[in-house]
């Protein structure tokens, strides 16, 4: 009896062993071969005019996206500046200051928040920022993914300051700082490479949102002044490309993707990378 009992529980776990080793290889094949796919398609398209030159007229072939990747890189400076400032003080005010009740009712808040599609934010900040001002902009498209990053940066600075070991914040107060003093020279500190990797994985997170962009930084064939007029950005450029007739703008579309999603592999790479050494180099 014991050893039939005693062979059933090897061959379910031998059977679930190998299914979850199945799951596994077929996950990691989906990343694979969209990483293969967007080489093959992108790599191949990517030249120097594509990183220094301005889209083509309809109709001509060659040109570049220079205009979509520092308008990119605008709207997502803006989107830092609006939303992880906002989104950490919220964080370190649920992890240090908020009673239960209180710190349960924002939680729920934030996780809806999180959950709201993107283009329905997109809306949002349509109304916000378009409408009054009476045209599409930069500014526009940032506070449309500031307001994205916002929860993630509040739960992400929440969870990173409550590791935190309490006897830190206990051995700083005993020497006479005050609360306040403690969470910004002390608590934050230790945490630091966890909430500066976290921030970076949210801002990876928003770099390929297209839909909020539509809505409010809406795109440009030229070079964008400031941050009060309509923008290019790698993702409207990537949907309008994709959309067109045109087999060129399509190889510019694959080629766009490809350095899209490598900017998010570095970052995503950049963070784990700093998370990982975090640890090892405070305690040197």
């Amino acid at each position: 009896m014991m050893m039939e009992i005693s062979t059933s529980r090897r061959f379910i776990n031998g059977f679930m062993l190998t299914l979850s080793g199945i799951c596994t290889v077929l996950v990691v094949s989906v990343l694979f071969f969209i990483l293969g796919y967007l080489l093959i398609h992108g790599a191949t398209s990517l030249n120097w005019d594509f990183f220094t030159k301005l889209p083509k007229p309809a109709g001509e072939t060659g040109g570049g996206m220079a205009n979509a990747i520092v308008g990119s890189g605008k709207v997502l400076l803006l989107a830092t500046v609006i939303g992880v400032p906002i989104g950490f003080l919220a964080g370190v005010f649920l992890a240090e200051y908020s009673g239960k009740t209180f710190a349960f009712a924002i939680r729920y808040v934030v996780d809806l928040l999180n959950g709201v599609p993107s283009i329905v934010i997109g809306i949002v900040a349509y109304a916000l920022v378009v409408r009054p001002m009476h045209h599409f902009s930069a500014l526009a498209g940032g506070t449309a993914l500031g307001i994205m990053m916002i929860p993630i940066a509040v739960r992400t600075t929440e969870e990173f300051l409550r590791s935190v070991p309490v006897n830190i914040r206990e051995g700083a107060m005993a020497l006479g700082a005050t609360k306040a003093t403690t969470i910004f020279t002390v608590v934050i500190p230790a945490a630091i490479s966890g909430l500066t990797s976290g921030m970076m994985l949210n801002l990876a997170r928003v770099a390929g949102e297209t839909a909020p962009l539509l809505f409010t930084a809406l795109g440009n064939q030229y070079w964008s002044k400031g941050y009060l007029a309509p923008i290019a950005t790698l993702p409207v450029m990537i949907y309008n490309y994709a959309i067109s007739p045109e087999e060129d703008l399509h190889k510019q579309a694959w080629a766009a993707g490809f350095v899209l999603l490598t900017l998010v592999l570095v970052i995503n790479v950049s963070a784990r990378l700093i998370i990982a050494r975090g640890p090892s180099a405070q305690r040197r």
